[in-house]
């Protein structure tokens, strides 16, 4: 558990990756020294880990499935074989009507069923219950809004490739790595960042800032989905709701530091009007959180 000046850093991380030091010291009132020395210790003790998150669009990741497993034998295992799929984004052991859920990003969804077919072909898989992602409302890691007309070139490209390793390479090494002035290479890391390319910000273990308790819930809608989807992402504690086709209308995680927290955060979902849980699960473990992709060497077509 993280102290309370620590805990404020990485929630500013989270919103702004790369955020100065003279912006973080003034958020919690200590030297930009001291600052600097607590972010560092929370970097490389892994607490928090500063990436850069490419736009599902700029990256051809735009068809995504929330994947629901049933097991024969050791989940766990199970679990650790499909993360270690790279277009298996999301990975946790559950408790609940599943063993383990996984969020699996593909180009398109002929890509997405090959996937879909790997993961049920795990020695041990049961079952595999697939909903199909169509619109991500919230997403605490990840850019949702439209990207719009983007022109990308290769140096832009090559920054996307290093932000993603580390969202906080000093601009004096991605100048050189480009071979630009700090300057250009700093207008082009904002132009990115602004238009929604990329998002740069902390990923953390949750029980690291209190969140003890993670669930995952499905919902159905009677009446207009977009805005029952709007006011449930809008909820305290809901931390990411996407719409879709399966068995659900919605499906979402969200995150508490206690249990009946985490019961007040559902209590909120089912107030919402026209909306109905039909599911929840407890996250007993996440084994793996990675939006990190391999990027073509060259820029899609059309970016």
């Amino acid at each position: 558990m993280l102290d309370a000046v620590d805990a404020v850093l990485v929630r500013e991380l989270q919103r702004d990756g790369r955020a100065t030091f003279q912006a973080l010291a003034d958020r919690v009132g200590l030297s930009r020294t001291a600052v600097r020395a607590r972010v560092q210790n929370l970097l490389e003790t892994e607490v928090v880990r500063v990436v850069g998150i490419v736009h599902a669009a700029v990256v051809g990741a735009e068809a995504i499935g929330h994947v629901s497993v049933t097991v024969d034998g050791a989940a766990r295992e199970i679990a650790a074989t499909v993360a270690e799929r790279p277009a298996v984004s999301f990975t946790a052991l559950t408790a609940g009507p599943h063993d383990l859920v996984a969020q699996v990003r593909t180009r398109d969804d002929a890509a997405l069923a090959a996937e879909i077919d790997q993961i049920r072909g795990v020695p041990g898989v049961r079952t595999a219950e697939v909903f199909r992602s169509v619109a991500t409302v919230r997403d605490a890691h990840a850019v949702v809004r439209d990207l719009g007309e983007v022109s990308l070139d290769d140096i832009d490209w090559r920054l996307l490739q290093e932000l993603q390793r580390d969202g906080r390479a000093p601009y004096t090494r991605l100048a050189g790595i480009i071979g630009l002035s700090q300057a250009a290479t700093r207008a082009r890391v904002v132009r990115l960042m602004r238009s929604g390319v990329i998002q740069v910000t902390g990923l953390t273990d949750p029980l690291a800032l209190g969140a003890a308790e993670l669930a995952g819930f499905g919902l159905s809608v009677a009446g207009g989905l977009r805005r029952a989807a709007e006011a449930v992402a809008e909820q305290e504690g809901v931390r990411y709701l996407a719409t879709g086709f399966g068995r659900h209308d919605m499906v979402g995680h969200a995150e508490a530091g206690t249990r009946a927290e985490l019961v007040a955060v559902l209590d909120a979902v089912r107030a919402v009007p026209g909306v109905t849980v039909n599911a929840s699960w407890h996250h007993l473990d996440v084994v793996k959180e990675s939006y990190a992709v391999d990027l073509p060497d060259k820029p899609l077509n059309g970016i």
